[in-house]
């Protein structure tokens, strides 16, 4: 295979710090291409520079695509050599149509008169390509992430795209809707259509991916080919990390003890539609140094559980009780659950964990101001003792405390949300979707920090749609369906094929 586009040297520096050293890729014409590295090795501010948002002359190295030098100064640049790049966050107006989306700033018209038969055949079109079956009048906010996804690579299909280059696509999917996208990106590399994928799911890259690069510590270090057998998850992780891991989960001695805290005959309505019941009669423990799994799809209900318990933060006619200790707890409001011990690290960081544009000084003791201030006034020289703690702890990866969040990688983020809990000394940590878009040795870290916080005799509920973490992990796991709990598994009795017939026979 000739190839279609080929980085050669590849470096960029920012004040401070080299993101990119001497990077070398070469993608071939009609694969695959998979490029994997922990978060902050370098994946997207390569791909930042292929795509014209680094323009040329602000890196060095050399860019070839169809067998030409390329030096792109924007993204328009690149689109318009069929270069398209779909970010991790998607680029949809949430209130404008399908139609609309896919042609928004390259709208079919004609003296300024947009040509709405053309533009809804043509959207028909793309988006029997993509397989799906909505009329193009149909708003985006109506659909779900899944079907977001597909619209996302229609609206590249309708630029013509040579080089479609696919961020974390998968990340937010539920697993049928991930493996839908898999079947796709194999439908378009039939039709031709050149590909590069950045995920962490290491077991996607190996179905979906003809060759593999790992970047670590920005700088290119191996390629491997699956026509050659080289692409194994073992040797992926060996060369994101450095070294070797023979165990994804750190051992730890499992004794709980006593019961921390019940959750009894919980009831909870969706907030909007009052006849509609979220979640039914659960019932569930957790006790001192035990970590408690929470297995089931994606709908079931495990996030809904997890936020009313910690301050009714969703649902309404919320009925039940919460004990710690034997006692019945004041978890009615955020505060009042904090103050009786527990914390919720949401499954979402970005929007409900972290104040992006505040420090990670900032972001550390939000949730417990009252111990580094006085007569409420912060201490700021208390404050920052207190982050530079959790940044040693922690090991969060960052030249200062003063660093805003926005600017730290998926893991190092998802570390100062638990910091921030941590500051907070609950009793009960709930964990919803812990290591969501981070990469295997920031995961490897978030496990031990796990595994510490029982060895304290803390209690730890662990939500996660990765059964082979929640089996790797959990003392016990309990499995949710619509709402219920329909079975609770020791470790020795789980395994994915039980958690599943729990959740397909009930």
């Amino acid at each position: 295979m000739t190839s279609l586009l080929e980085m050669r040297s590849i470096t960029k520096t920012f004040p401070g710090v080299k993101a990119l050293d001497q990077v070398n890729l070469d993608v071939k014409e009609g694969e695959i291409h998979a490029i994997c590295g922990e978060n902050g090795a370098g994946k997207s501010t390569l791909m930042k520079v292929l795509s014209g948002v680094y323009p040329a002359g602000s890196y060095d190295g050399e860019i070839h695509y169809d067998g030409q030098v390329a030096e792109f100064r924007n993204i328009s640049d690149s689109e318009n050599k069929g270069i398209i790049i779909i970010h991790q966050e998607l680029a949809l107006v949430p209130l404008l149509s399908i139609a609309e989306n896919l042609f928004l700033g390259n709208e079919r018209a004609a003296n300024g008169v947009i040509n709405w038969r053309d533009t809804f055949q043509r959207t028909e079109q793309l988006l029997q390509k993509v397989g799906l079956k909505e009329a193009p009048s149909t708003l985006i906010e109506t659909l779900g992430v899944g079907k977001q996804q597909l619209v996302e690579i229609a609206k590249a299909l309708s630029k013509e795209v040579r080089l479609l280059i696919l961020d974390e696509p998968t990340a937010a999917l539920s697993e049928s809707d991930s493996q839908a996208l898999l079947d796709l990106m194999l439908e378009l590399k039939a039709q031709g259509v050149t590909q590069i994928i950045i995920s962490h799911k290491l077991n996607e890259v190996r179905r979906v991916a003809d060759t593999v690069t790992v970047i670590r510590d920005g700088t290119s270090v191996s390629t491997m080919s699956a026509a050659s057998g080289d692409i194994t998850e073992d040797r992926i992780v060996h060369d994101m990390v450095g070294r070797d891991m023979s165990d994804r989960y750190p051992a730890r001695p499992r004794n709980p003890s006593d019961i921390l805290m019940e959750v009894n005959n919980w009831n909870v309505w969706h907030p909007e539609h009052a006849d509609r019941q979220m979640i039914k009669d659960v019932n569930f423990h957790v006790r001192k140094g035990e970590v408690v799994g929470i297995a089931g799809l994606m709908g079931s209900g495990r996030t809904e559980l997890a936020m009313s318990i910690f301050g009714r933060s969703y649902g309404r006619n919320i009925g039940g009780e919460v004990q710690l200790h034997g006692k019945s707890a004041d978890v009615s409001q955020i505060d009042r659950a904090i103050d009786a011990g527990l914390a919720y690290v949401t499954e979402d960081r970005k929007s409900l964990g972290l104040v992006l544009d505040e420090t990670i000084r900032t972001n550390i003791t939000l949730a417990n101001l009252g111990d580094v201030s006085n007569a409420g006034v912060i201490n700021e020289h208390e404050e920052t003792q207190v982050s530079e703690k959790y940044r040693g702890a922690m090991n969060i990866r960052t030249p200062s405390v003063f660093q805003k969040v926005v600017n730290l990688s998926g893991g190092n983020q998802q570390k100062v949300v638990l910091s921030k809990w941590l500051f907070a000394q609950p009793e009960v940590l709930i964990l919803d979707e812990p290591t969501r878009g981070i990469d295997v040795g920031a995961k490897f870290e978030i496990y031990g920090i796990i595994n510490e916080l029982a060895a304290q005799g803390k209690g730890v509920v662990m939500i996660s749609s990765e059964m082979p973490e929640l089996l790797g992990m959990c003392d016990r796991i309990y499995v949710m369906n619509e709402g219920e709990l329909v079975g609770e598994l020791t470790a020795e009795e789980a395994s994915q094929e039980r958690i599943m017939s729990l959740i397909v026979t009930e």
